[in-house]
């Protein structure tokens, strides 16, 4: 196995235990151990057990940018028109809720992190977080005309409810789907969102 392999495979056996297990109760031998390799090749790609965490943060933390990505690119390449900022906020949820859904327990990492004392790992989490609501903010400049700090703390705001609820979704036997938890969040951020918009935004609706 060549060496990029070998630490895709170590990130993903380590993704798994600390997403289920925690941090603090999995240890590097039951990393290596998972992993069928030596603890000396382990402490080659990884010289700790923090570096070895940090490294499986920063994936979760590409993979939601790149789902915030998907979603306001096509809207930062021209001004939003009217009647599309109920679509800008569903995109944005729904980005969300897809990225749960595909990284499962392993989005509590970014989300709800059992290392953040750690100054380093809080860093890291904390740009994941404020990068994500600066790309949003700047999207819901061109919807409420706000200024760029008030489109931030919007952005905040509604991403905090996206994903609290894209958590609850993944985790819930018997709750609505994907797609009707997006549809249903949408809309309630959206009736808040439609008070602050531009006025030549306005007949767009609060529906």
């Amino acid at each position: 196995m060549s060496r990029d392999a070998r630490r895709a495979q170590v990130l993903r056996v380590a993704q798994e235990l600390f997403s289920t297990e925690g941090y603090h109760h999995v240890s590097m031998d039951d990393i290596a151990d998972r992993a069928a390799v030596s603890k000396p090749v382990l402490y080659r790609h990884f010289p700790s057990k923090l570096d070895l965490y940090g490294a499986v943060v920063d994936e979760r933390a590409i993979e939601l940018l790149a789902a915030i990505d998907a979603a306001v690119e096509p809207l930062e390449a021209r001004p939003v028109q009217p009647g599309e900022g109920r679509a800008v906020v569903a995109a944005i949820v729904r980005a969300y809720v897809d990225f749960v859904e595909g990284a499962g327990e392993s989005a509590a990492l970014l989300f709800e992190s059992d290392v953040t004392k750690d100054v380093g790992v809080r860093a890291r989490v904390e740009h994941a977080s404020s990068e994500a609501a600066r790309r949003i903010g700047t999207v819901l400049v061109d919807v409420t005309g706000l200024p760029p700090e008030s489109a931030s703390m919007l952005a905040v705001a509604l991403t905090a409810m996206a994903q609290a609820a894209a958590t609850h979704r993944f985790r819930s036997s018997g709750g609505p789907t994907p797609e009707i938890t997006s549809e249903l969040v949408a809309r309630l951020a959206w009736r808040g969102i439609a008070g602050l918009v531009r006025p030549d935004f306005e007949y767009e609706g609060s529906a």
